[in-house]
């Protein structure tokens, strides 16, 4: 198997994180390159990666108009956590076999491995052509995340001459480096820390679990065990207390008819699901009709 793959991912990941060291140095701190920092945390993250990247592209929970999401696709890109295809095809591969054999970040193999090994290990984040055609036909058919696939490094550079050039190193320490640690660690908890910690509402034949602290840093990710129970679904915090961001963001479009076609869990297909301590369930619409 090719090494250099994994390698070229091993050292990227630890030049990011050294780069991020650098913003323990008081000279590299200026209060706008952390408004910069939170600005694009928001875009790539919340808009990127939670909302286009996962709950858009990946399980079609809901359908954006398409210049929209092809915006929030590059958002997603900027990440720097893989192209559209490449992101979907492991994670579809990974709900095919949540949790067992061929899942690329098992949590059986322990809290290592889901939460960041897997990414250098054997290539397993690097999907072949014939698991990209199985996972995500859809996105390889489409011209637009077909060019994306190359996109990622210059696009990533473009960002961080754009920092540079309005606040010099402050805001490529911040914008660049250390945003992408955040970001990095905060998905990758869903993988981790989501399959260990918290409480399960559902019964699903995974370890996926509901935990608040990862939802608050992830944009609403955190309430796995809901996801894993409807995967379809755009709503993840499913409990009135289960605060759920992007579904808000979901929402907002729907009320500015930017976004349609919500799915969302019946209150007939939670209780089939639902573990008997958890009963009765907060209704999951909240009066809400779920979109035009």
């Amino acid at each position: 198997m090719d090494r250099w793959p994994r390698y070229g991912t091993g050292i990227g990941l630890g030049v990011i994180h050294v780069g991020a060291l650098a913003a323990l140095i008081p000279a590299f701190f200026h209060p706008s390159a952390l408004i910069a920092a939170a600005i694009a945390s928001y875009c790539t993250g919340a808009l990127g990666v939670t909302l286009c990247y996962h709950r858009v592209l990946t399980h079609r929970s809901l359908r954006l108009r398409k210049p929209l999401e092809y915006l929030f696709a590059i958002f997603g890109t900027l990440a720097l956590q893989g192209d559209p295809i490449r992101w979907v095809a492991i994670h579809r591969k990974h709900h095919a076999h949540a949790d067992d054999e061929g899942d690329p970040h098992s949590i059986r193999r322990g809290f290592k491995w889901a939460h960041m090994d897997w990414l250098y290990r054997n290539n397993i984040a690097m999907p072949t052509q014939a698991e990209i055609l199985r996972y995500a036909p859809d996105l390889y058919a489409d011209r637009f995340y077909r060019a994306l696939q190359y996109l990622s490094v210059p696009l990533q550079l473009s960002l961080a001459v754009a920092f540079f050039s309005i606040g010099g190193w402050s805001w490529v320490i911040w914008g660049i480096f250390v945003r992408l640690v955040a970001s990095y660690h905060s998905t990758w908890l869903v993988n981790s820390a989501s399959h260990m910690l918290g409480y399960r509402t559902y019964r699903t034949g995974d370890r996926s679990t509901n935990c608040w602290w990862v939802a608050m840093v992830s944009f609403g990710e955190g309430w796995h065990n809901n996801h894993h129970a409807f995967p379809f679904s755009a709503r993840h915090g499913l409990r009135w207390f289960e605060i759920d961001m992007t579904w808000w963001h979901v929402k907002v479009l729907a009320f500015l008819r930017l976004a349609d076609r919500i799915r969302i869990p019946s209150e007939a297909m939670r209780r089939r699901l639902a573990h008997p301590a958890v009963r009765p369930l907060a209704s999951v619409s909240d009066g809400w009709a779920g979109g035009p």
